[in-house]
């Protein structure tokens, strides 16, 4: 059997799964009030007047979770010129043909991008939702700026749904990754195959 690699910490692993529980209930109840066919979602909240209350508090803890994993793992996802090369060669990665493309650090160019596009849509979400949260901030900003925050923060959770659906789609393809996020370790040779260079730095 392979000798197994640490991955990620138990606190990094239950960060994660917290981050991805309040992402579904804050997906659910905004879906909920997005549009009136998704209106029967409220029911998993307790109706409409509790998806109202609850919807904006899932977001704000959700936030802050994923805040935690952006300060520890920003250095890890910096883009630089391998990146671009594997970016390059997405056709040799779809083909399991990692040997032509670049040796890649702890995460890949694929991950680093879709880091950096939840980072963005998170502060979208944040700042969007808090000028038309009406309970506490919805009085401090004209209508006008309102309609288009919640323009933007639709934009921005319908974007981040898409690309959520892809991370757990490209963890369920990667054989093995959904592993590392439950155990927090994986195979030496799955760190060999996807994460060369990742692989050497932590058997230096």
């Amino acid at each position: 059997m392979s000798r197994q690699i640490q991955r990620y910490t138990e606190g990094e692993r239950t960060n994660h799964w917290m981050v991805a529980i309040l992402f579904v209930l804050a997906a659910l109840s905004g879906l909920a009030l997005f549009h009136p066919s998704m209106f029967w979602l409220a029911n998993l909240f307790g109706g409409g007047p509790w998806t109202r209350i609850l919807h904006p508090f899932i977001g704000v803890a959700m936030f802050l979770f994923f805040l935690v994993t952006m300060l520890r793992f920003w250095g890890h996802n910096r883009l630089d010129a391998n990146d671009r090369k594997w970016l390059a060669g997405w056709r040799d990665v779809l083909a399991n043909r990692e040997d032509r493309v670049p040796e890649q650090g702890r995460y890949n160019a694929g991950q680093k991008a879709m880091f950096w596009l939840m980072v963005i849509c998170m502060w979208v979400l944040l700042v969007t939702g808090i000028m038309f949260w009406r309970a506490y901030f919805g009085d401090y900003f004209p209508v006008g700026v309102i309609r288009a925050a919640s323009l933007l923060h639709a934009i921005a959770a319908t974007v981040l749904i898409i690309g959520i659906i892809i991370h757990v789609y490209a963890a369920i393809w990667t054989k093995g990754s959904i592993g590392a996020m439950v155990r927090g370790t994986v195979s030496e040779a799955w760190a060999k195959k996807h994460h060369a260079a990742w692989y050497r730095q932590v058997n230096r």
